[in-house]
Parts: structure tokens; C-alpha cells; sequence
């Protein structure tokens, strides 16, 4: 692959994206029908787990994005071997398991952040990890010292050099007790892959309870795990002296649904997400009626559309589950510039993940960014130092602009944009898209939208 594509075209590369930059012709409503697959929070994490058993694992509902072929990359060298019995389907053996030298790491994992999550897996199969410097989206400073905090308390060894950060753990991992100064998702993965296999028990407070954290406890106990979920943000895990391979369907993805239905509602559409589930996409429910919008839940997915009149102005905390997903905001963002009134989003869990509005005032919206977020008697979700809030009044008519795609839900965000705008937008560095949005041109395509891709 060519050194000096940017992350976004080698996203696209990865899933045979043909072009890094779509043109559309905006103002038509989509309607039709497209399918979710599993999680892209889950699936890339069970892939990970898969390193833990000691006989093969079968993955199922797996999307083909970029970021599940970055860790089937990062996993084959190191030994696992990725197969693909079926469509949608992995089939990961781990039984020659192997350390991999830096500079295949490094291309591999190119600028995600999954690496981090290797560590405690390797750390019980082979002693030792290496991780290199961790990019993702740039939302926001995603600090990993949640994840070296956990690791040091299992008892593994840190050492931070210039190209990365090594890890040994000489006499094993053992149980520990954890509190999370924040619920993170990914910190709570790091300790529930690491402490199935360690020695003792681990108490982990101030837990993530995301749906797809409880998928992945479903796989860890499948493989022989035991872990137990307590109120109050707090998990159990004891350790076991080892795990088997499992067999799991992912749940779906809870991110794209949410991204089809703010998009049937911006365009003023009707899309029927197959796949989708009532129970994870409650709380985005709520909001989504609010608003204006409209859905029939159905035993194999859930239709949303716009019933017609005028969309409602609502007030948004973004927050850990079960609160309103910060991955949920900025799709949505856009159907707000269509409501009758003043909309307020405070964003609580990333510190800059409003960039993607400067796209949206260019063409026509009318947002204003609260850097240090805006104080309110009636919120709901604790204030934190670093969030930012937004005041979206509309509605305001967007019209046809030339976009660079910034991150994952921020370049969705500015393809409903264009797809409801009037007139002719160039979205570039589409490639982003591909790393959690399965198939996304073709489903472009099934729901009626009027693009060409460019060369």
C-alpha cells in the first residue's frame, strides 16, 4: 500500500473504496431500506479476545469496515490465524500466537487505536506487548493512562520509549481493585480483557456499561470467564487458568442505525434500518420523537421517517450509556438546523468533537460554539471541565459547499448535510467513513441519493 495515502484513503483501500471524494446533488429525500451488522464497539473487540482461548473462535454479523480489517491485520502478525468461512463471518485460531516486530504494528495499525486493548492478551499468552503511538479521531484528547493505570495495577511493567510503549509482566498478571476515574469504555475493556486470566479477583468500579460491554462480558464468558455484572457501576471478575474459543453473533450497531434514522429525518425521507433493536436505541428514541421524527419497531428492524410538519427544538446531553451517545449528536445535528426554534447540544464526553459545525455554517447553518460549555439550572448530566456545548437555530436552509470530512460521525454528518442541501456538494476524505459504516456508497445507492464518485 502506498506510504503516502492519508489514514482515510487507506481506510477506503481496505474495503475496496474505488474513491476518496463523492459529489452530490442534495434536496431528495432518501427512502428504502438498508442493513445494519454487528457493532464495530464490539466486533473489533472480540476480535481482540479471541487472542485469550486456547481453540478457535467464530465471529458472526462482522461488517466489512476498515477497522475490522485493521485488527485482522494486527492479529495475523501476530500469529492468529483470520479466516472467513462464510460472508460476515470470522473464523480466528490463535494456537501460534507470536510477538510481532514494532514496524508491523505500527502499519497495521496505522491511526487506531485498538493496539491498547492487545496488551493484556499478550501480556498473559506471551509475557510481553508492544503498542505504538495511538491515533483515532480527532475529537478530543483520549488519554491511555486509564489503560496503563489498569495495567500497572495487574502488575504489568510500563516502559514509555520514543516510538511506543513496551510492557512486560515477569510474573504474571494478578487480581486488583479498580475504580475508573472516569466510565470509560475502552478502560473498562483493557480491565475485562485482562483480568479474565489473571490470578485472583478484580473488582473494577465506576464501570462502562455500554450494551456492547456487556456483549463483550457474553463473549468472555462464553470463552470460560467469570464475571459478574453488580449495581452501581461495579464488576467482578475472578480470574480462571484458562479460556476456550467461543461462538458469538455481534450485537448490532446501535451508531449506524442512529445515523440512517437522523438522516431520514433531515431529508425528510423514510428508511427502514433492518437489524435494529428497540432496547439499545431507547434513549435516542426519546430524542428522535422529540424532535419530530417518527418510528414503527418491527421484529427485524425499525423504520424511521418524517411523518411531515415542522421538526421541534430540543436540549441534548451526550453521556455515558444509558444517556444519549455523543456518537449520536452529530448526525443529528443536522436534522436540528431544520427545526423551528434554538437547539442545545452539550457535548460531555469529548472536548472537541463540535468541529464538524464549521462544514455545516458553511453551508448555511446556523451553530455557535461554546467552548467551555454553557451553564444551565435544569441539566440533567454533571458538568465536566473540558465539555462544549452548541446552539443550533433554525430552521436555516443549507445550500451545495466544498467539505473535507474531519473524523468518523463528523463525515457522516456533512453526507446528510449535502444530501439535504440544495444544489452540489464535494465531500472529500470520505475514506473515514468506511472505518464504522459498512458499505456506504451502495447503501447511498439503495436509498435513492443522486452522487457520483470522483477520482
Amino acid at each position: 500500500m502506498n506510504s503516502l495515502l492519508t489514514d482515510a484513503q487507506k481506510a477506503g483501500e481496505r474495503v475496496g473504496l474505488k474513491s476518496d471524494k463523492i459529489v452530490i446533488n442534495g434536496g431528495k429525500p432518501l427512502r428504502g431500506r438498508v442493513q445494519v451488522r454487528g457493532a464495530k464497539n464490539l466486533v473489533t473487540k472480540a476480535m481482540v479476545a479471541s487472542l485469550l482461548g486456547d481453540t478457535p473462535s467464530l465471529l458472526k454479523d462482522v461488517p466489512d469496515i476498515s477497522d475490522v480489517q485493521v485488527v485482522k491485520g494486527l492479529l495475523e502478525v501476530h500469529g492468529v490465524r483470520v479466516t472467513q468461512p462464510n460472508p460476515g463471518e470470522l473464523l480466528l485460531d490463535p494456537s501460534n500466537v507470536q510477538s510481532a516486530h514494532f514496524a508491523e504494528i505500527d502499519a497495521h495499525a496505522g491511526s487506531s487505536r485498538i493496539p491498547i486493548l492487545f496488551c493484556g492478551p499478550l501480556l498473559h499468552q506471551l509475557g510481553e506487548a508492544f503498542i505504538p503511538d495511538l491515533g483515532g479521531c480527532r475529537i478530543g484528547d483520549r488519554p491511555i493512562d486509564f489503560h496503563l493505570d489498569a495495567l500497572r495495577a495487574f502488575g504489568a511493567i510500563v516502559d514509555k520509549q520514543p516510538n511506543g510503549i513496551h510492557l512486560k509482566a515477569p510474573n504474571g498478571l494478578h487480581g486488583a481493585n479498580i475504580e475508573l476515574p472516569y466510565p470509560s469504555v475502552g478502560a473498562t475493556e483493557q480491565v475485562l480483557l485482562s483480568a479474565v486470566l489473571a490470578e485472583g479477583v478484580t473488582e473494577l468500579k465506576n464501570a462502562a456499561i455500554e450494551p456492547e460491554i456487556t456483549d463483550l462480558i457474553m463473549v468472555l464468558q462464553k470463552m470460560g470467564a467469570i464475571i459478574s455484572v453488580e449495581p452501581n457501576r461495579v464488576i467482578f471478575i475472578e480470574g480462571v487458568d484458562s479460556l476456550r474459543g467461543y461462538e458469538h453473533r455481534a450485537i448490532f450497531d446501535r451508531n449506524e442505525a442512529a445515523s440512517w434514522a437522523s438522516a431520514a429525518l433531515a431529508t425528510e425521507g423514510d428508511i427502514y434500518v433492518e437489524g435494529a433493536k428497540q432496547e439499545e436505541l431507547m434513549t435516542f428514541l426519546n430524542i428522535f420523537r422529540k424532535v419530530g421524527g417518527a418510528f414503527d419497531v418491527h421484529e427485524d428492524g425499525i423504520r424511521f421517517y418524517h411523518p411531515g410538519g415542522p421538526l421541534k427544538p430540543v436540549v441534548i446531553e451526550t453521556d455515558v450509556h444509558p444517556g444519549f451517545m455523543t456518537d449520536w449528536q452529530q448526525p443529528l445535528v443536522v436534522a436540528l438546523t431544520k427545526a423551528e426554534g434554538v437547539s442545545v447540544v452539550h457535548e460531555t464526553v469529548y472536548e472537541n468533537r463540535f468541529g464538524f459545525t464549521e462544514a455545516l455554517n458553511k453551508m448555511g447553518a446556523d451553530i455557535v460554539v461554546h467552548k467551555d460549555g454553557l451553564a444551565n439550572v435544569t441539566r440533567r448530566v454533571p458538568r465536566r471541565p473540558l465539555e462544549q456545548a452548541a446552539v443550533v437555530t433554525g430552521p436555516t436552509p443549507l445550500h451545495g459547499a466544498d467539505v473535507h470530512v474531519p473524523d468518523l460521525r463528523g463525515g457522516f454528518s456533512h453526507l446528510i448535510a449535502a444530501l439535504t442541501a440544495e444544489g452540489r456538494s464535494t465531500i472529500s476524505n470520505v475514506g473515514i467513513i468506511s472505518r464504522g459504516y459498512e458499505h456506504f456508497i451502495e447503501k447511498l445507492e439503495q436509498l435513492g441519493a443522486d452522487f457520483s464518485a470522483e477520482g
